[in-house]
């Protein structure tokens, strides 16, 4: 029997800084034109799986990013916008004091500091009261998928996708954190296992 019940994720829509390579972590950045496209199309493969959803929880991170591309999801669905919920452990990795910042102007402030990060990326933690390491994050995200008994649409953030890998395949850390996540596909859990649609 199956641990987790079945649930489909997406990424949020494309943001201005994803697009600049700057690091957004929990700043709250909303989606722009093409995130927005995204978003619908996401919704219309949604809607072609499970209709309008019955018997389905939505559950999004509560960033700006991810509300937004929920309430497209939906809309998409024949659903109400504002008919989900959100959970604050969805939220995207902390990035810490690199919060806004791109990987040359991090790297100009503290010389070697991309590559310590990109040596050990799964448990590097940047500088900053509130940063994490995506070991962290995944801690946080295990506590969610422990209480996850009901069948599930969610829209989260790359870095969640990527410890869902690590903690539901067992994707090693390293290998987990390098992962492509991309926004305009449809990640399904079943049987215990992840796949792209």
């Amino acid at each position: 029997m199956a641990k987790y019940p079945l649930a489909y994720f997406t990424r949020h829509g494309q943001t201005d800084w994803n697009v600049s390579e700057r690091f957004q972590g929990q700043e709250d950045i909303d989606i722009n034109a093409l995130g927005r496209k995204q978003a619908d199309e996401n919704g219309s493969k949604l809607a072609g799986i499970l209709g309008t959803a019955p018997g389905f929880d939505f559950v999004a991170s509560p960033l700006r990013r991810t509300r937004q591309t929920m309430r497209c999801v939906r809309i998409q669905m024949g659903l109400s916008p504002d008919g989900f919920h959100t959970d604050m452990r969805l939220k995207e990795v902390n990035f810490g004091d690199w919060q806004g910042y791109v990987a040359d102007e991090i790297e100009a402030r503290s010389p070697g500091i991309i590559e310590r990060r990109l040596a050990d990326k799964w448990n590097f933690r940047p500088s900053g009261a509130d940063a994490e390491s995506y070991a962290m994050l995944a801690e946080r995200v295990q506590g969610w998928l422990d209480e996850l008994t009901q069948e599930t649409v969610g829209v989260i953030h790359g870095g969640v996708i990527r410890a869902l890998f690590h903690l539901i395949e067992g994707v090693p850390g390293q290998e987990a954190a390098d992962m492509e996540t991309p926004q305009d596909v449809i990640l399904k859990l079943e049987d215990d296992r992840l796949t792209w649609l």
